[in-house]
């Protein structure tokens, strides 16, 4: 009597129901039951379960063994791989396994309450990449905004010390002029120099700019076709502000050669050198030959201030200027490695 009830409800339910009996487990459904067995033998009224489920056999054998030792089992989403149509593929199940009685008391068979939830599984992980896709976009878009607040402020800094510099360029060059014309060229010639230093710094995005293409944009205005300058140096790079302050002291030092010093006459020749010393700091040497004998300046202007101690400064060095009879000798030395700085 106890098969005879178990199958009346099974048949009675509208749930996807099958349940196994006997030592055999021979299986029995409802037609609520029949699109979950596809494209298997419709023929499986009373045929052991073992048979027709021989492809997740060995996955359900330890659940099933669970159900007739008496206790019911229930898994969610579970991943069986089902032959169909000829070839293994990927499905979820959820179901509960759960014992049955004899008429004598016996667990005698079990009950399977099933139902697929293979699509269920695939939208969700659909849904899950789109998220996961929208999250990345996301980030992508809020650092990127990062990025740009971050640039906005460096841009923003470093605008501020480029005017700065301008500035001081600017009061110096008045300050120190015979009057307002001679000081609004030198101001202009100063400021010149500093847009070809940043002509070299645009190809980085302004971060740092190769020492010898600073010292030719610098030297440009100031050479001609008869080689009396001679740049000689390692590849290394400046920080922004050491690529101004270099081109601003070959702009004073090269002004004062075409005035009064090497390059004021057919047999002067000016000599830029620049190498890292044995800690890594940036060195640089000018040096001047063949031109008309050196006096000193009677009295210190803006230009060898600015070559002497602010370009110093942007490299945390010292620099000193020889006034030597047969030629001017600038060396600039640094006591930091080289590095980008901001």
């Amino acid at each position: 009597m106890a098969l005879v009830n178990t199958l009346r409800t099974v048949l009675a339910t509208r749930q996807p129901i099958c349940f196994w009996w006997g030592p055999d487990l021979l299986q029995f459904h409802n037609d609520d039951y029949l699109p979950i067995l596809k494209d298997r033998n419709r023929q499986v009224l009373g045929q052991p379960f073992a048979d027709i489920w021989s492809d997740v056999w060995e996955d359900v054998e330890p659940i099933v063994g669970e159900a007739l030792a008496g206790r019911g089992t229930w898994f969610e989403d579970l991943p069986l791989h089902l032959v169909r149509s000829g070839h293994p593929v990927e499905t979820f199940w959820t179901f509960s396994y759960s014992p049955l009685f004899d008429d004598a008391g016996n667990v005698a068979g079990v009950m399977n309450i099933v139902r697929e939830t293979t699509d269920a599984v695939r939208h969700r992980e659909a849904l899950a990449d789109e998220v996961s896709r929208a999250n990345s976009a996301l980030s992508s878009l809020m650092e990127a905004e990062k990025r740009q607040r971050v640039l906005q402020r460096e841009l923003t800094h470093r605008m501020k010390n480029t005017l700065a510099m301008v500035q001081s360029v600017v009061t110096q060059s008045l300050r120190h002029a015979h009057d307002v014309k001679d000081g609004a060229r030198l101001a202009s010639q100063r400021i010149d120099a500093l847009a070809r230093a940043q002509d070299a710094l645009t190809d980085s995005n302004w971060e740092e700019a190769d020492v010898g293409k600073v010292a030719e944009a610098a030297f440009l205005p100031h050479c001609d076709e008869r080689g009396r300058v001679t740049l000689e140096g390692s590849s290394f790079p400046l920080s922004a502000q050491q690529a101004l302050g270099l081109s601003l002291a070959i702009h004073e030092l090269a002004t004062n050669a075409v005035k009064h010093g090497a390059l004021s006459c057919e047999s002067g020749h000016v000599r830029f050198e620049w190498w890292l010393n044995e800690v890594g700091a940036p060195s640089f040497r000018w040096t001047e030959t063949g031109g008309p004998p050196v006096v000193p300046p009677s009295r210190s202007g803006f230009g060898s201030r600015l070559t002497t101690r602010v370009v110093p400064s942007y490299f945390d060095g010292h620099a000193s200027i020889d006034y030597r009879r047969e030629g001017v000798v600038y060396v600039l030395e640094a006591t930091t490695r080289s590095q980008t700085k901001p």
